[in-house]
């Protein structure tokens, strides 16, 4: 019985690791909407620390509707997601504001990347480049984030709609 307790006390902090960074969250929140927590255009306040959400290799960011009043937080394995409220300003009296949930056509854009269209996601800088061909998992319209099957990878690559055909990483302008 007492050999056991040691046991346990060693492996307890392999057990405390095993949950979500919610640290690591808000950066990507942050990185997402291009505004840090707390700013016009970012997360209201930063994820709850007391959320034990199991451990992600690759979270999945979307908006979740078109008034960008919330960004979701994704993860498909282990199965979860949270959402977190972004900070706006009141809109201006007079200006039109398409109601969530139904946006106005003429402000919708067509999607310039299909589920299961063949994508070629390049970042790059003056004097460096790289690109991957993928397959993409969802549509997409330009500017919008999705993810692209790679081969030889084990999760799908987050990339961000440029062209038909055409993607680039998130941080990365082509």
């Amino acid at each position: 019985m007492f050999r056991a307790v040691p046991l346990l006390l060693l492996a307890a902090p392999a057990l405390a690791t095993s949950f979500q960074n919610t640290a690591a969250l808000d950066r990507a929140v942050a990185g997402f909407t291009a505004h840090a927590t707390g700013e016009e255009g970012g997360a209201r306040m930063p994820v709850d620390p007391r959320l034990k959400l199991a451990g992600c290799p690759t979270v999945a960011l979307s908006w979740r509707t078109p008034a960008q009043d919330a960004v979701v937080v994704a993860c498909s394995g282990p199965d979860w997601r949270i959402f977190v409220p972004v900070k706006r300003s009141a809109p201006v009296t007079g200006a039109a504001v398409p109601a969530v949930g139904r946006p106005v056509a003429a402000a919708r854009a067509q999607p310039v990347i299909r589920r299961n269209d063949p994508v070629v996601i390049e970042a790059g800088s003056p004097g460096f480049s790289i690109s991957r061909e993928g397959i993409a998992m969802a549509d997409a319209v330009p500017g919008a984030r999705f993810l692209v099957r790679v081969a030889d990878a084990k999760a799908p690559v987050q990339a961000i709609a440029v062209e038909p055909g055409r993607a680039t990483l998130p941080g990365w302008r082509n």
